[in-house]
């Protein structure tokens, strides 16, 4: 935490002359350090930047943070930890009750419930460290980009198993998964599956048409009509288009609707959002007052109102995970199995947004502070976490969060993870710059992340790339998490690319991402010139030269490895980044198929939304002619030998 001393911050209101210097109150300071609002921060240039007064002050404000909190009880501890709670008793998870005198006694993994005089709380106890993830290597795959000739114009999660049984004929340990994640699939259909309606749900945009127990039991003529709907796979996805196609064919095929009284209440609650938003709009903020909140007194009554539309939308995500335990029933013999993608936030007028604002910081977004890559720093535009809200509850929502996502996988990816421990909160009505960071309770989240991963036997993989206080590396470390060794980014003190021995063992490591150029892009300047055309770049020349000796150094170390000969093709480049890889210590590996088919463009291109096709480009090649493809098959056979 940071101190609570009085000091002094750099004001960089618009109101002001910048530069002017003010003092803080000792007050605001020390209402900052206790709720854990920084009044100062590293930036990635290892330089601190004081944080204007007002900021700190707004943001306060969104945390309700009139006084210093009194230090309560924690919710989640590690196993064998002596915490002082009091006189009282622990009930176990399984009906057990252990008395405490004081001091915790040591209690078995699980979620249990502190009884201390009058109060009962949550109590979370949690495994020091993830499961353990065997050396191997993997795929990491955009789904949307996934196509077969049966496919509806995006990828499905027929196409997902297709591509799951073929990378396991391949021996293959484990396929990274781009986020299944429920979108608002309202016109027009948001497409990147990073910025979800619901985190918790999964996304009936990817469901497969023919392989519904309604489309099998149909007649021929029912599935005749239904097929003829199918729309063709265009040059870019048309996320609407596809949505229109299968909402049609759900119609002709008369879905077996589910009992609402049966269903989960975050399920029901789902859907209930779901059947709202098609008559209100996907916003929930601007729908009427009083449906507004799930609990709203005319919520009851517009779901029986809606309840064949709210029984729809139930029954989607029914299919979708039917079609998704298909997918992990196909990736049963993989030593690790799927890995799901978990995003950093969720749309603020999306679903969990609605369901869960009693925890959220609705009036914040999220985003980075100003770097090198943006100047003017980032808003993600997603509603945080409320730390104190989250820890009331037990950190429930967010164990239910992590629970359902590993519910369809054998791991998870966390983007940012950094996030468990601080997120760049910025105030409503404020630029990308005029943020802070806001602390959260990382024992707590990692516990809960740890004890779910070691109940599902699920890897876990932490997203640390760009600026990460080493505190928050060494902790990775300390838990199990693999951390993200992407071959851009592995780089000395001196800036030269890192020779294969000396990446680090516990990571996951790749070529690229899905925010960055792919091997062949990285080889043709196409990622300086992407930029450069959108007037993303201040210099687009000095780009293209630090390009360039960028390209020399890593075709440099590669021919000191051995893996490059004089006068390479692209191909050959691509083949030898590949046993690069496959020559290092990391625990995990992935290759990507746009590396491997000679895709010049990137999936998505940060700081841009409609400038440039973001989560629209499908791959060149279909599942069975990509694992088919010579590339493909020299890079398995490096790979393989891991």
């Amino acid at each position: 935490m940071l101190s609570a001393g009085a000091g002094w911050v750099r004001l960089n209101d618009r109101r002001n002359t910048p530069g002017e210097r003010v003092p803080v109150d000792d007050r605001l300071a020390a209402l900052a350090a206790a709720h854990g609002v920084a009044v100062s921060y590293e930036n990635g240039e290892r330089r601190q930047v004081e944080v204007d007064p007002a900021v700190v002050s707004a943001i306060l404000a969104q945390l309700g943070a009139e006084s210093v909190p009194v230090a309560a009880v924690p919710s989640v501890v590690r196993q064998g930890a002596r915490v002082e709670v009091g006189r009282g008793e622990v009930v176990l998870e399984d009906g057990g009750v252990v008395a405490v005198d004081g001091v915790l006694p040591d209690l078995p993994l699980g979620w249990h419930r502190l009884r201390v005089g009058e109060r009962e709380t949550s109590l979370a106890v949690a495994p020091v460290q993830v499961p353990t993830v065997p050396r191997t290597w993997g795929w990491m795959t955009q789904l949307y980009a996934l196509h077969s000739p049966d496919s509806w114009g995006i990828g499905d999660y027929a196409d997902l198993r297709a591509f799951v049984t073929a990378a396991a004929r391949d021996e293959t340990g484990a396929v990274l998964v781009s986020p299944v994640a429920a979108g608002a699939l309202t016109h027009p259909v948001r497409k990147s599956p990073y910025s979800p309606s619901s985190r918790r749900f999964l996304n009936p945009l990817h469901l497969a048409v023919a392989e519904t127990a309604e489309f099998r039991a149909a007649d021929a003529d029912v599935r005749r009509r239904v097929l003829d709907l199918r729309p063709e796979l265009g040059a870019q996805i048309d996320h609407d288009a596809v949505w229109r196609a299968k909402t049609a064919a759900f119609d002709l095929l008369g879905p077996q609707l589910p009992d609402l009284a049966a269903l989960d209440p975050a399920l029901l609650d789902f859907a209930t959002f779901s059947a709202l938003a098609e008559v209100h709009g996907p916003d929930w903020r601007s729908w009427p007052l009083d449906l507004r909140h799930p609990s709203g007194p005319q919520v009851a009554a517009a779901r029986r109102e809606l309840a064949s539309r709210v029984a729809f939308h139930a029954w989607l995500q029914l299919r979708s995970a039917e079609q998704l335990g298909a997918v992990r029933a196909a990736a049963a013999d993989l030593a690790v199995g799927v890995i799901h993608d978990l995003p950093v936030g969720v749309d603020p007028g999306g679903a969990d947004a609605w369901s869960l604002q009693d925890v959220l910081a609705s009036q914040v977004t999220v985003g980075a502070p100003p770097d090198a890559f943006s100047p003017l720093g980032q808003d993600w535009v997603l509603p945080p976490f409320h730390p104190g809200r989250l820890a009331e509850h037990g950190y429930l929502p967010f164990r239910d969060m992590i629970r359902a996502v590993l519910a369809h996988g054998d791991g998870i990816r966390v983007d940012h993870v950094a996030g468990l421990w601080r997120l760049w909160w910025i105030p409503p009505g404020e630029t990308a710059d005029r943020g802070t960071y806001v602390h959260y309770d990382a024992e707590a989240m990692l516990g809960v992340l740890a004890l779910e991963a070691h109940r599902a036997g699920a890897a876990v993989i932490g997203e640390d790339l760009g600026t990460v206080p080493d505190y928050v590396t060494d902790t990775l470390q300390e838990r199990g998490v693999l951390s993200c060794a992407v071959a851009w980014f592995q780089r000395d003190k001196d800036g030269e690319p890192l020779p294969p021995d000396r990446y680090p063992a516990q990571a996951a490591a790749s070529i690229s991402t899905h925010d960055l150029p792919t091997a062949p892009g990285f080889f043709a300047d196409e990622h300086v010139r992407a930029r450069a055309e959108r007037g993303l770049l201040t210099d687009a020349d000095a780009e293209y030269r630090n390009a360039a000796k960028e390209r020399t150094a890593i075709l440099r170390m590669l021919t000191d490895e051995g893996l490059l000969g004089p006068d390479p093709t692209v191909d050959e480049i691509v083949l030898a980044l590949h046993a690069m890889l496959a020559k290092t210590p990391c625990a995990l590996v992935f290759a990507s198929p746009y590396d491997l088919v000679g895709e010049v463009r990137q999936p998505n291109l940060p700081g841009t939304v409609d400038q440039y096709p973001n989560w629209r480009l499908p791959l060149p090649v279909t599942v069975e002619e990509l694992f088919a493809r010579p590339a493909v098959r020299s890079a398995v056979a490096l790979l393989r030998r891991r």
